[in-house]
C-alpha cells in the first residue's frame, strides 16, 4: 500500500505521540528521581517478527533506541524457544547481554494482538534505583563479574494472559535495598504500557491495520534513504580516531576505544577491532549497547534522519566479541555509560576528519555516577543515585554549552531541591567551574562544582564511577583540552582523592562531612588567539575564565 506524504506525516505524528504519552505517564508516576526528574527511561513500538524499532518517543533516552530493539529480539527468541505468547502477556528483564545496558535498566515488553495475530510490540525501560549487588545503587567500580553488580533477570513473564505472577514480584522485592521505590517505578511502566496499547488500538480502529503497517514500512524506508544520502555526501576514504578511558576500576591501566571508519560506495563501516580487549572492571559493554551508541552518534551527526531502525541499514559494524565493546556474561558492565561516551566521541572525531568544517570538540565525557546510601532511624535503607553535568565542546559555529548533559541522552540533571527533599544530604555548592572549558576561537563550555554534605546521623556510604580523571576532553582545529575531572571527600585527616582518579568505593562520610565533585568542561575549537577581544572580556566578567587564563591563553589584559 502506498501512502501520500500528508497521510504519512499525520501517522508519523500520531505514532510518536503514543510513545511520548507513554514517556509522560512514567515520568509523572515514577517513585525515583532518576526517572521522574532526570527522565532516564524510554518507550517505543517494535516490529512483530524482527523486533526492529518502528517508532521512538521524542523525550526518551536515545541510547535506549538501538538497545531496545535487541531487547525485543531477546523476547522473540524466548517465545520461539518455548515460552509461548498470548494476549495479556508482559515480559520483564534486565539482562545487559540480552539487549540491555546495565542491571538497573529494567525492560518490560508486551505484545499487541489484532484479530488473534501479533501486530507489534510495545516496550518500556526505566532505571531502577537498586537491584542488589555489593554496592547500593549498583555502580560498583570494583566489580569483576556481573554478580557483584546486582541480580540479573532473563526475560520472564511478569504477566501471563493478564494475570500478574506474584512470585516474580516477590523475587524482585527481595533483591533490592529499596523495594518500595522499584515497586512504584514498575507500576509506572505498566501504566505506560497500558496507555500505549489503548492509544495504538484506537489508531488502528480509526485508520485500519493495513494503513498503519504501510506507514511503518514507509517510515523505515525513508529513514534508510535519508541516511544513505548522508553517507553518500561524505568523501570516500578511511578515517581513524581513538580516545582513552582512565582505567577499569580494578587495574590502573588506560584503555583504548579506537575506530576505523570507512566510507565507500554509499556504505559506512564502523570497525572497532583496535579497541582494548575485554577488561576486568565494570566498563565493558555488550554488542547491543555498542550498536545503540553508534546509532546515537549518527543521529547527532545527521539530526534530520528519523528515529527508527532504517537509520542503520547503510551501516556495517565490526565489533569483536573479544573486545571490551562486545562482551558476554559474566563480564561486569555497570559503568557502560562511561564507555559509550568515549565510543560516541571517537565517531565524532572520525567524522570530523572526514568533514573538518563540521568537526566538534569533545564534550566532558563522564556522567560521574555517584551513589550515596545509609540507614534511616527506623532501620530501612535509603539509596541516592545521581549523575552530573559538564561542558560541551566548541564547534564551528559557537562555544560549547555550560553545565549540559552528555550526548547519550536527553535526560535532565536532577535538581538539588529534589535530591535534598528525598535524601539526608545538603548541596553546599552548585556552581560553574572557571577555566574548565578548553580554550579556542570557540571556547568549550565550562563544567560545574558540586559539594554535598552528609546529614544522616549514621554513616553515609559513597561510591563513584566516573571518567576523564586522566585523559581530558580533546579540542579540535587547534582548540585546547577541557579540564580533568576531580573528586574529593573529607575524613578525619582532611580532604582525600581517589587513587584511581575517577573511581572509588568504600568511602564513609560522617554527619557534617562533605564530598566535592568538579566536572570537566568541553574541548575548544580553533585558535584561541583569534577569539574576539570582546568575547574574552565577557568570559572574564561572567567568571567562565580567570584573569590568568585570559592573559596566558588569549593574550587579553583588561
Amino acid at each position: 500500500m502506498s501512502l501520500d506524504a500528508v497521510t504519512l506525516a499525520v501517522l508519523k505524528g500520531r505514532l510518536e505521540q503514543i510513545a511520548d504519552e507513554m514517556d509522560a505517564t512514567l515520568y509523572r508516576s515514577a517513585f525515583n528521581p532518576i526517572i521522574a526528574e532526570a527522565r532516564d527511561a524510554c518507550h517505543g513500538l517494535y516490529q512483530a517478527e524482527s523486533g526492529a524499532t518502528l517508532v521512538q518517543g521524542t523525550k526518551g533516552l536515545p541510547i535506549f533506541v538501538g538497545a531496545m530493539s535487541f531487547a525485543v529480539q531477546a523476547v522473540i527468541k524466548r517465545v520461539q524457544a518455548g515460552a509461548g505468547l498470548e494476549p495479556g502477556d508482559t515480559f520483564i528483564f534486565n539482562d545487559p547481554y540480552e539487549g540491555g545496558t546495565h542491571l538497573n535498566d529494567f525492560r518490560l515488553v508486551r505484545p499487541v494482538f489484532r484479530s488473534g495475530k501479533l501486530f507489534c510490540w510495545l516496550a518500556s525501560v526505566g532505571h531502577w534505583l537498586d537491584i542488589g549487588g555489593n554496592v547500593p545503587g549498583n555502580y560498583n567500580p570494583r566489580a569483576t563479574e556481573s554478580h557483584q553488580e546486582g541480580v540479573r533477570f532473563p526475560p520472564v513473564k511478569l504477566f501471563r494472559a493478564g494475570v500478574i505472577q506474584q512470585d516474580i514480584l516477590d523475587i524482585l522485592a527481595a533483591n533490592s535495598r529499596v523495594p518500595q521505590s522499584n515497586w512504584g517505578d514498575l507500576n509506572g511502566q505498566l501504566n505506560a504500557l497500558d496507555l500505549g496499547e489503548r492509544r495504538l488500538l484506537e489508531l488502528l480502529d480509526d485508520t485500519g491495520d493495513a494503513v498503519v503497517e504501510a506507514a511503518f514500512t514507509a517510515l523505515a524506508d525513508r529513514a534508510a534513504a535519508l541516511m544513505q544520502a548522508e553517507v553518500e555526501a561524505l568523501p570516500d576514504g578511511h578515517y581513524a580516531f581513538e580516545d582513552y578511558l582512565d582505567n577499569d576500576g580494578v587495574v590502573d591501566e588506560r584503555l583504548t576505544i579506537a575506530l576505523d571508519m570507512t566510507v565507500q560506495g554509499g556504505r559506512m563501516t564502523l570497525d572497532f577491532s583496535r579497541s582494548s580487549a575485554a577488561c576486568l572492571g565494570p566498563i565493558n559493554i555488550s554488542y547491543a549497547t555498542s550498536v545503540a551508541a553508534c546509532y546515537v552518534a549518527l543521529k547527532h551527526a545527521f539530526p534530520d534522519v528519523p528515529a527508527n531502525a532504517g537509520v542503520l541499514r547503510p551501516i556495517d559494524f565490526v565489533i569483536p566479541d573479544t573486545s571490551m565493546l562486545g562482551v558476554g556474561p559474566p563480564r561486569p558492565v555497570a559503568g557502560y555509560t562511561e564507555t559509550i561516551l568515549r565510543l560516541i566521541g571517537v565517531i565524532f572525531g572520525a567524522l570530523g576528519k572526514a568533514v573538518p568544517e563540521r568537526a566538534t570538540a569533545a564534550p566532558f565525557g563522564t556522567i560521574n555516577a555517584l551513589s550515596l546510601s545509609g540507614q534511616k532511624q527506623d532501620g530501612t535503607r535509603w539509596v541516592m543515585f545521581s549523575f552530573f553535568g559538564g561542558g560541551l565542546g566548541g564547534n564551528p559555529e559557537s562555544d560549547g554549552l555550560h553545565h549540559a548533559n552528555n550526548p547519550i541522552s536527553t535526560a535532565t540533571i536532577p535538581p538539588a531541591e529534589i535530591m535534598e527533599a528525598a535524601y539526608p544530604v545538603m548541596f553546599t555548592q552548585w556552581a560553574l567551574r572557571p577555566d574548565s572549558g578548553g580554550v579556542g576561537l570557540h571556547r568549550g563550555g565550562v563544567g560545574a562544582v558540586y559539594e554535598i554534605e552528609a546529614l544522616s546521623p549514621g554513616t553515609t556510604e559513597v561510591a563513584l564511577l566516573g571518567e576523564r580523571g586522566r585523559y581530558a576532553p580533546f579540542g579540535v582545529s587547534g582548540g585546547g583540552q577541557g579540564a580533568l575531572n576531580r573528586f574529593a571527600w573529607q575524613d578525619g585527616q582532611g580532604w582525600q582523592t581517589p587513587p584511581m582518579a575517577s573511581k572509588i568505593v568504600g568511602v564513609k562520610l560522617q554527619k557534617g562531612q562533605r564530598l566535592r565533585l568538579e566536572s570537566p568542561g568541553g574541548g575548544g575549537w580553533g585558535d584561541a588567539k583569534q577569539r574576539p577581544r570582546e568575547a574574552v572580556a565577557r568570559d572574564l566578567r561572567l567568571g567562565f575564565v580567570t584573569a590568568d587564563v585570559a592573559k596566558r591563553e588569549y593574550g587579553y589584559e583588561a
